[in-house]
């Protein structure tokens, strides 16, 4: 069971129990957010496909904290002129864990039997 959400501009895979990096937001760890924004669902019934949202589904997840992303390094250059900058970024990321998805039929976790 997957979902496609969409969050600041950007359109994530979410299956739940993944941690995701997103953009950063002044959050405490182990509060909750809900993204009402599912543009697929796939699930035991198919897959759903919103234009643009789908009504009633949401994806539930829990902060788990800030994070920084990999350091980038920025150059400035300037032949025969003496001229040479280097600085470097590291971008803030708030990592999530997926958690439930709400408003559809969950899926068995138990495998089905089989008859021999």
């Amino acid at each position: 069971m997957y979902a496609i959400i969409q969050d600041g501009g950007r359109q994530y895979k979410v299956q739940s129990g993944q941690l995701l990096d997103l953009d950063y937001r002044e959050l405490a760890s182990g509060e909750k957010i809900t993204f009402d924004r599912v543009v697929l669902f796939s699930g035991k019934e198919g897959v759903k496909i919103g234009s643009p949202t789908l009504e009633g589904i949401s994806v539930e997840a829990e902060i788990v904290g800030p994070r920084k992303g990999e350091k980038l390094i920025v150059q400035k250059f300037r032949r025969r002129k003496n001229y040479r900058r280097k600085t470097g970024h590291r971008q803030l990321y708030t990592r999530v864990r997926i958690g439930k998805f709400h408003g559809v039929q969950e899926e068995s976790q138990e495998p089905a039997a089989s008859e021999a």
